[in-house]
Order: C-alpha cells, then structure tokens, then sequence
C-alpha cells in the first residue's frame, strides 16, 4: 500500500504515512496500490489499473465512508445558502462562513451547486462524491 499524498510505501496496517503524516487514503497525487503519479482527476491508474475513487480495499478509507453526491445536491439546492452542504462534505470552517454570510449573497450557493452538480467538488478528504 501506498501513500496517496506523497507517494511513500507504507507498512502492513498503518493508518498514517510515515513520511508526510496524512491518513492513508487522502490524498489524490499518487496510486494506493504501486505508489505510481496520478492526475488529480483520475478514476484509475494507467500504470497498475486499480480503482481510485473507491479507496483503499480494507484501509483507513473506503468507499462506505465516501459522500453521497445526491445527498449533497439535495442539500445544496434547498439548504445551500445557509451552508449545510459544506457541512454535510465535511467543510466546517467554509460551511460556517457561508452560514453567516447567507451563501456570499446567493452567489455562493448557486457556484457550490452548479460545482456539486458537476462532481467536480470533491470532500474535505479529497474524494469525489459517490453516486449510487
């Protein structure tokens, strides 16, 4: 297993990588499974073809852990201005602000929801949202 962030094997049952202490699993720079580059954006590696939007198989991350992307539309959509999608993505600083500016005046909260709609926000950890 691999370090997504830095790229660093990690040993047998670890949670933390050793070299850059993120949780295995966030990150989205390297291949969990042969530690080999990875675009950002990418669902599987070119070079070993695991999944990478599912997480690490028995790791610290997994896909039961992962967001919903319907459930964040929702919330957006009806409670965005009052920033509980962020909340619900795991943005609690951002959710927070957004809360006491009232979605940046609606501006905010139409921007979240056209991004939420796209897929192209990822959660707090780095992982795209999962539509089931």
């Amino acid at each position: 297993m691999f370090c997504r962030n830095c790229g660093q094997q990690a040993g047998p049952g670890a949670a933390v990588c050793v070299k850059c202490g993120v949780r295995l699993g966030t990150g989205r720079a390297f291949c969990h499974n042969c530690g080999k580059g990875t675009a950002p954006i990418a669902v599987a590696c070119t070079s070993c073809g695991a999944g990478l939007n599912s997480g690490i198989q028995g790791g610290a991350a997994s896909a039961a852990g992962s967001r919903d992307w319907l459930t964040a539309v929702l919330l957006s959509f009806f409670l965005g201005y009052l920033g509980v999608d962020r909340f619900y993505m795991g943005y609690t600083t951002l959710g927070v602000i957004k809360l006491l500016t009232v979605g940046g005046c609606g501006i905010w909260s139409l921007i979240d929801f056209i991004m939420i709609i796209m897929n192209t926000m990822p959660d707090a950890d780095g992982n795209p949202l999962v539509k089931k």
